[in-house]
């Protein structure tokens, strides 16, 4: 039985949680970790539940509104590493097209699970190889559950010079949902620490 995607939270605003910005501006916390060292490690984390006004508190000489703005012009520059599902299911099924090479960065047991076919789980011994081997144009698409952490590695790849890095928008359950049902959904339980 198919579920339903999350519903995509309104624009955000200066009172938006944290969870709901990430949703909407996925690379917000690799640009708040670059610009304010906040949001990479445990000493510099925010709550979830935070609003970004209750973010900037924390920051000095920074006001909501510039920082929410700062994020969205980054987010656009994001949305230039993101392939959605439609664009990849035509790229898949384009025999006129260089071979992309999937990436897949979840658990072990999630690709075990369910996986694009064609994708490659993505072990130490093959980012080494990829890194070290495959030329820098490679067309490469990351994959992760819901697209969270995938722009965040689409950006490493491109930043270590992978000219055709690009994040699946959405994750697999995006992919699942809108282009190819028979890969089973899931949900992943969140344990507290």
């Amino acid at each position: 039985m198919s579920q339903a995607l999350p519903s995509m939270p309104q624009p955000p605003t200066i009172a938006t949680s944290m969870r709901d910005l990430l949703l909407v501006y996925p690379g917000a916390r690799r640009t708040l970790f670059q610009r304010y060292h906040l949001g990479g490690c445990s000493s510099c984390s925010f709550d979830l539940e935070e609003t970004l006004e209750e973010l900037c508190q924390r920051l000095p000489d920074v006001d909501p509104h510039d920082l929410l703005k700062e994020l969205a012009e980054a987010h656009l520059d994001d949305e230039k590493l993101l392939i959605t599902p439609e664009e990849l299911y035509i790229q898949l099924h384009d025999t006129t097209k260089e071979h992309l090479r999937l990436l897949d960065i979840r658990t072990r047991e999630e690709f075990e699970a369910v996986h694009i076919p064609t994708s490659e789980f993505l072990t130490e011994e093959l980012m080494k190889e990829t890194m070290e081997r495959w030329p820098k144009e490679t067309p490469l698409i990351l994959i992760d559950h819901r697209g969270e952490r995938s722009l965040d590695a689409a950006a490493y790849f491109a930043g270590h010079g992978f000219t055709s890095a690009r994040a699946l928008q959405g994750g697999i359950d995006a992919y699942a949902a809108e282009r190819d049902p028979s890969l089973p959904r899931y949900d992943i339980e969140e344990t507290s620490a």
